[in-house]
């Protein structure tokens, strides 16, 4: 497990920022602005993904950090459940 988490750290840290922002503001917004059950379960599938990346990168990142990516986190499964309720 821990020789897959490296890979995919080196893989995101040699990702571009810009282009990463960009894809998931895309990718958020079709998921907001989606209705009913299908943009429920987009955000949900982004919450999912930005879980994958909190954890991956949770050893290097400060205590604030972690928090304000926690509450993104809880933010998006928060959204993502009313969306389908």
């Amino acid at each position: 497990m821990q020789r897959t988490q490296s890979g995919i750290a080196s893989r995101l840290a040699r990702a571009n920022p810009t282009t990463v922002f960009l894809v998931t503001l895309v990718l958020a917004l079709v998921a907001f602005f989606t209705p009913g059950v299908v943009g429920g379960l987009l955000t949900l599938l982004l919450a999912g993904a930005v879980a994958a990346v909190l954890m991956t990168t949770w050893r290097v990142q400060t205590p604030p950090t972690r928090a304000i990516r926690l509450l993104v986190l809880t933010l998006l499964v928060t959204a993502g459940l009313v969306k389908l309720l």
